[in-house]
């Protein structure tokens, strides 16, 4: 586990260490503001004004990490005036917001996708070969369509709706038991981001609420937190929870269906939790969707919203419209270092 430290505590190799993870953050910043452009992927740079050269030295400065190869920020100014008010503010103003799947979940390891929650269960020996099929085809037909950036959030939504409503379908008629699910999750190769136990034990740490708001499923997604040994007790989720009958086994899901584009009107359905937090209007936001922007939106009094953005899969199309959403944008980065750099940036003196 990490511990977070002040300098005056580290021993001499630790102090050696940060040293050069800093020097090397601000020759990273160095050498971008120098040519005053910030590469944005392989089609796209962004042009920084005169002005704004000395921001991103700054902002690296304050976080080595944001000097990362993987970070894209639109306006880097922005996100320095943002982590310096909610610093101010204090950590008991804050709470955080996050996606599950391919948000804290990875995408990827060695060129193989990794599991969502849905895939948990659909690869299990609790699903039948004809579903499985059934399900792929779904999959094959609709996710090219959730990550087409030619298509609007209007255009998608019936056929997301669609989706999950046809899967939640073929899931409900496999009589599911829930004594399986613990081990569907151990057979998987679902695995959190690196540097998961960090982020978690952090936020637990200094009491900071944790909210994983999930259009997957709630009782796989729990059930990978709990076996990652995180699910602590200031975590909440969010997301399709199954019913289970006297006996076991599932009978249908509760509750209205999460998926990926009504995390608002998810958000709005839950005033209560939001209620108990009103004296947190600080918000880190973790998504890997463009959809995953409006789940703060039952956040009462909001103040200052800090959103990060994981893009995972078809980096050069999609960055534009999540470099226009989100303030730090991650390219194919599977770890969790740049939240656990602001998280430590917040809980410091």
């Amino acid at each position: 586990m990490h511990t977070h430290t002040h300098a005056s505590t580290m021993g001499p190799i630790q102090e050696a260490h940060a040293a050069a993870v800093r020097r090397s953050g601000e020759e990273r910043c160095l050498h971008k503001s120098s040519l005053a452009v910030v590469d944005l992927g392989v089609s796209s740079t962004l042009i920084l004004q005169l002005k704004q050269r000395p921001v991103i030295r700054i902002t690296c400065k304050m976080i080595p990490a944001l000097g990362n190869t993987s970070v894209r920020m639109r306006d880097p100014q922005r996100v320095e005036e943002t982590l310096r008010c909610m610093q101010k503010a204090g950590l008991n103003t804050l709470q955080v917001i996050s996606d599950f799947d391919m948000t804290l979940t990875r995408f990827a390891r060695n060129g193989k996708r990794c599991p969502t929650s849905h895939n948990i269960l659909e690869i299990s020996k609790m699903i039948s070969s004809e579903c499985k099929e059934k399900l792929k085809d779904l999959l094959d037909k609709y996710y090219p369509i959730e990550i087409d950036s030619s298509k609007t959030i209007e255009e998608k939504l019936p056929l997301m709706v669609e989706w999950w409503t046809r899967a939640h379908a073929l899931i409900m008629q496999q009589k599911i038991r829930k004594d399986q699910l613990t081990l569907a999750v151990q057979e998987s190769d679902a695995m959190l981001r690196e540097g998961y136990q960090e982020f978690f034990d952090c936020l637990n740490q200094h009491s900071v609420p944790l909210l994983i708001f999930s259009a997957g499923l709630g009782d796989v997604l729990e059930e990978v937190v709990r076996q990652a040994g995180v699910f602590h007790p200031n975590v909440k989720v969010i997301s399709n929870f199954m019913d289970f009958d006297e006996t076991g086994v599932m009978t249908s899901f509760k509750g209205e269906l999460i998926h990926i584009y009504n995390k608002r009107e998810g958000a709005l359905l839950n005033t209560g939790h939001f209620e108990e937090l009103r004296s947190r209007p600080n918000v880190l936001l973790l998504g890997d969707s463009l959809g995953d922007l409006t789940m703060a939106d039952g956040v009462q009094e909001v103040e200052k919203v800090l959103k990060i953005g994981f893009l995972n899969d078809k980096v050069d199309e999609r960055l534009p419209s999540y470099l226009n959403s989100y303030d730090i944008v991650l390219l194919k980065d599977e770890t969790m270092e740049v939240p656990n750099a602001i998280l430590d940036f917040l809980v410091a003196d």
